[in-house]
């Protein structure tokens, strides 16, 4: 949930920008009263795994990201006696030393304390009952705004309709051919006259997997349903022109349920974080967790402690299942031919084209070989060539 407080933490550090492309005029941005404050990035869940804990500051919107907290002890406790410490390992994450799996009828409290010294507790908070995902599907369909493209759906059953709060993130991996692949490459032989000479190419840069992430909430709130069960929820979908279609294409979708306290914070930080938002007349104020300072009440502190319970499901399908006899979309580059001349050496040195054939007169002027960029000819620019371990053709 790393990305979500990051996108909070850069917008309340601003009192106004202009991000929007095609901007008439410049927008002189000035930083004014810039309040840093301590950012909690926890949730805990009941997957046997090492949980993990990200603690950052607020920043600016024209400084590079966030800065990370490093050097903070970082334990949860159950009122069961159970102690779990985390380890820093990496700049601001902190991971539990042993895995564990938050358990139903237990109350877990987050406590931090800073390098500096300083400490903050969380409220205490108790798993919310478990609810399997009951299917996960795509379908082809018109959005609407009239595109036609892939829909991944959800079904989740909600027998006693306890349940009523829930999140979804998902994960999308796909198979990815480069177009201009060739078995040939060029390389640079250094000397104090560098030559260049076109050697063999093994094929792990021709196919590759890359995986994108989801970046914002998908939330649903059952309680304004009327079955009180998620039927039907469109969790993702993916226009038929996308490159990302082309061969095979995975979907691994994660649910989450929530108390209520959490789903009515990520649905306001939901909210804030909406673009609009920033120019908006009424301006929200700082958003208040369930976490504080021990010895300053007064200090804010961006974040929540979170306890939730956790189900997953993933799905494969080719796109001839859904596209039978239609083209394949069209690949992320147009892949257009050039005979450099110009920086020829430095093009190779830094590979930022790739070997198509030799220049026999169809570039006029030109160098003495054909290329494409990078991207067209070597996939790996876009995501590893390795098979994930999930991977099933």
């Amino acid at each position: 949930m790393k990305s979500w407080i990051n996108k909070y933490e850069k917008e309340i550090a601003i009192l106004g920008i202009c991000v929007f492309s095609g901007c008439i005029e410049p927008f002189n941005t000035e930083f004014v009263d810039f309040e840093d404050a301590f950012v909690v990035d926890a949730t805990i869940t009941d997957e046997m795994i090492r949980q993990e804990i990200n603690l950052t500051r607020t920043y600016r919107f024209n400084d590079d990201g966030p800065l990370e907290e490093s050097g903070a002890s970082v334990i949860v406790m159950d009122n069961k006696g159970n102690r779990y410490n985390f380890e820093e390992t990496e700049g601001g994450v902190y991971r539990s030393t042993v895995a564990f799996a938050a358990a139903k009828d237990t109350e877990y409290q987050l406590m931090i304390t800073s390098a500096s010294g300083k400490q903050y507790n969380s409220s205490s908070m108790t798993l919310p009952v478990s609810n399997p995902i009951d299917s996960l599907y795509a379908k082809r369909i018109t959005n609407d705004l009239g595109e036609d493209g892939i829909g991944i759906f959800i079904d989740t059953s909600n027998p006693d309709q306890s349940i009523n709060f829930y999140r979804y993130e998902y994960e999308e991996t796909y198979k990815v051919i480069a177009p201009r692949w060739n078995t040939k490459e060029l390389e640079v032989i250094e000397g104090e006259l560098p030559i260049i000479v076109i050697g063999p190419r093994s094929d792990g840069e021709r196919v590759c997997y890359p995986t994108n992430k989801s970046n914002n909430f998908i939330l649903v709130d059952t309680e304004e349903l009327e079955t009180g069960k998620v039927s039907n929820f469109l969790v993702r979908f993916v226009n038929s022109d996308d490159y990302i279609l082309s061969y095979r294409y995975s979907i691994l979708v994660r649910q989450f349920i929530h108390t209520q306290k959490a789903y009515d914070f990520l649905k306001t930080l939901n909210e804030f974080s909406a673009s609009e938002s920033l120019f908006s007349e009424t301006q929200p104020g700082f958003l208040e967790g369930n976490i504080s300072s021990v010895e300053n009440s007064n200090e804010k502190v961006l974040g929540y402690f979170d306890v939730a319970s956790v189900t997953e499901k993933r799905i494969f399908f080719n796109y001839e299942d859904f596209f039978l006899d239609e083209p394949l979309p069209k690949y992320i580059d147009p892949c257009h031919e050039s005979a450099p001349l110009n920086g020829l050496l430095d093009l190779i040195r830094w590979d930022l084209i790739k070997y198509i054939k030799d220049n026999e007169g169809e570039f006029p002027g030109g160098g003495p070989y054909i290329t494409v960029p990078q991207v067209c000819g070597d996939c790996t620019i876009l995501g590893p060539s390795e098979v994930p371990d999930f991977w099933i053709e």
